[in-house]
């Protein structure tokens, strides 16, 4: 069965969706994004995700306004899955010739599509291996907090790690740790957590915000701080999280064991909290 798609305003087949040729998305990488999982019809971090897309768009100029949930409602029900995630772009839209320049009264293009997923962190706990990791450096440009769709650096930095025989790309800028090419960073040192500072150079996860709180709640502490690359040879663990990985043990760094070599007991105890606040999200969606 065809995937059903979103865009400007219609729904239709994946293969009769036609974006112009000189969208300044396609020519120059002038949109932005968000992917957001749905778990059975409910949005994981659905708000924050909305904050930051409104936060991107306000900060690269598009003016837009949507009701997106209406959107995401009607993209779930066509297509086919319990569990989804959905990938929306907006572009600032087409214009006659390939300039820098645009008008002011462009109308942007908006699309959006679902496909299946499974729940992060699936299956028994104990089980999972962890990922490995290499580090790499940081070529972004200087407005990574943007969520935007330029992703040559991160492609290239995926690349590297793929060469290297690793899963994951850690980025280091100046020799401080940023975040992975599509997750961001923790770091626990004798049995304190850290991960790193959010400006400019990093992108504001929204899987990293619910673990902050998730932590917090708990009783824990998480301490936001600057992060230097050599710190990673003397870490206890190292995990990475992102919205449809949800929170994954790195437990090889350049060729080199993270401690054992195994999943840590700090990190066992985090994801069943990320697991029980799913289950709870889940819960709560039945009762409505």
């Amino acid at each position: 069965m065809q995937s059903i798609v979103y865009l400007n305003g219609q729904f239709m087949p994946m293969d009769q969706a036609q974006i112009p040729v000189m969208d300044r998305g396609f020519l120059f990488g002038d949109a932005v994004y968000e992917v957001i999982p749905f778990y059975q019809g409910v949005g994981f971090q659905l708000e924050q995700h909305l904050q930051r897309l409104a936060q991107s768009l306000e900060a690269v100029g598009i003016q837009l306004a949507l009701n997106w949930e209406s959107i995401f409602s009607r993209l779930l029900e066509l297509n086919p899955g319990d569990h989804q995630a959905i990938y929306l772009q907006v572009s600032r839209g087409v214009m006659p010739q390939r300039t820098l320049r645009y008008a002011e009264d462009i109308q942007p293009t908006v699309f959006a599509y679902s496909y299946p997923i499974r729940l992060a962190l699936e299956g028994a706990l104990e089980e999972i291996k962890g990922v490995t990791a290499v580090t790499v450096i940081d070529q972004r440009w200087g407005r990574c907090d943007i969520k935007a769709t330029g992703l040559m650096a991160n492609v290239l930095a995926i690349r590297e790690a793929q060469q290297r025989g690793a899963q994951e790309a850690l980025l280091v800028r100046q020799g401080y740790l940023t975040e992975g090419a599509s997750c961001n960073l923790f770091l626990v040192e004798q049995g304190r957590i850290y991960t790193p500072l959010m400006d400019r150079h990093t992108l504001a996860g929204t899987t990293r915000s619910l673990l902050l709180e998730l932590i917090r709640a708990a009783g824990s502490d998480c301490t936001e701080q600057a992060i230097a690359e050599q710190r990673l040879k003397h870490a206890d663990e190292v995990w990475i999280s992102s919205s449809t990985r949800g929170v994954l043990p790195v437990v090889q760094i350049n060729n080199q064991p993270v401690a054992t070599g195994q999943p840590g007991p700090l990190w066992l105890r985090v994801a069943q909290l990320f697991r029980q606040f799913e289950q709870q999200m889940l819960v709560n969606d039945e009762k409505r």
